[in-house]
């Protein structure tokens, strides 16, 4: 039976990035999931009560870029996204290339097979903002998301943070998203559980 739940990203965090090479890395190995990818700004998190939303503030356009074009092959390009999304977070936290750079996303968007010019007139068209934005929104006010990567199913959302990538490994992918949803969805008494160190 397929198991559907939620995901929230953005391209910034570490840890989203070891969370969606998780999902990526189970997704191509057929794993029976239907995962709702849900963009979510840390900059938005970060705006002062009274301020300026990021999506109106044209000093923070380039910020949002990288999580636009993701919106982009998400919507339209649906079968590209997850070499597309692997891509965009090993090349911010692998690569320290600047995903806020136009010619940087295409050039990303070239060695994954997107025509880049395709993608950049969808973001000039303007919904790919308002998505980000409105999805943003429902996460915050329905899920009272915060942070990334929260996992939502079963009406619980809980932001969860995985120390491991999986490196390949696309039986340990499935296996640790699985237990990440069980808990989720199937023991809602456990509210809180952190280890008090890192073993390293």
């Amino acid at each position: 039976m397929t198991t559907a739940f939620s995901v929230s990203w953005d391209y910034r965090c570490p840890f989203a990035r070891n969370a969606h090479e998780h999902l990526v890395e189970g997704l191509r190995a057929g794993a029976d999931w239907d995962v709702t990818f849900v963009p979510f700004s840390l900059n938005q998190v970060h705006v002062d009560e009274g301020g300026i939303d990021v999506w109106d503030d044209p000093t923070k356009a380039n910020a949002l870029l990288a999580m636009t074009v993701g919106i982009v092959v998400r919507d339209r390009l649906p079968d590209q996204f997850l070499d597309v999304h692997a891509a965009l977070f090993r090349a911010r936290h692998d690569e320290a290339r600047d995903i806020r750079s136009p010619a940087v996303l295409r050039e990303i968007l070239g060695e994954n097979g997107v025509d880049s010019d395709v993608v950049f007139k969808e973001i000039e068209d303007g919904w790919p903002s308002q998505t980000f934005r409105t999805e943003h929104h429902i996460a915050a006010t329905d899920h009272k998301v915060w942070g990334v990567p929260t996992f939502i199913g079963a009406d619980a959302a809980v932001f969860v943070r995985l120390m491991t990538r999986p490196e390949g490994d696309a039986a340990l992918a499935t296996r640790t998203i699985e237990r990440v949803v069980e808990l989720v969805t199937g023991f809602p008494e456990l509210n809180e559980f952190k280890h008090t160190s890192i073993s390293r």
